[in-house]
């Protein structure tokens, strides 16, 4: 949450109460693979945390259209050894996109809530620079420390 307070100068706290059923605030957001649990609990998604709406809730707005600039997804990733010969980058790079590409994988990824993104390695390696500076801001600025 402190991406989300951080862009909107608020503080949270996030606390489950024993033995009750839980109970979601309106600033909590979950994954698609809870979609099961939600429904149970009769929870409703108010917004994605995504920069893009996802494919699975098309009528969820995403949090950047309420807090302009916000965007706080997950991703996975395929990495090798730093040596690893650039001609092995790329056609690994290439093999794995191609399967990204199979309209079945992505009609299940999308149901699960995921985005395919199929990058270049150099791509890749952007997403990561960036990501890594975003969230050094955040465990800055929430004064995170490591156990």
């Amino acid at each position: 949450m402190s991406l989300f307070d951080r862009a909107r100068q608020l503080t949270s706290e996030i606390y489950a109460v024993p033995n009750k059923r839980p109970h979601l605030q309106p600033r909590t957001f979950f994954h698609a693979s809870l979609f099961d649990w939600a429904h149970k609990w009769h929870a409703h998604a108010l917004a994605v945390a995504s920069a893009a709406r996802w494919e699975a809730l098309p009528d969820i707005p995403t949090v950047g259209e309420f807090v302009p600039g916000y965007e706080g997804s997950s991703w996975l990733g395929v990495g090798a050894p730093k040596n690893t010969p650039s001609e092995i980058i790329d056609k690994l790079n290439k093999q794995i996109n191609a399967g990204l590409a199979d309209p079945k994988l992505k009609t299940q990824l999308a149901g699960l809530g995921e985005t395919v993104l199929a990058l270049s390695s150099a791509e890749f390696g952007t997403l990561i620079a960036d990501d890594t500076e975003k969230w050094a801001k955040v465990i800055r600025a929430a004064n995170i420390k490591p156990d």
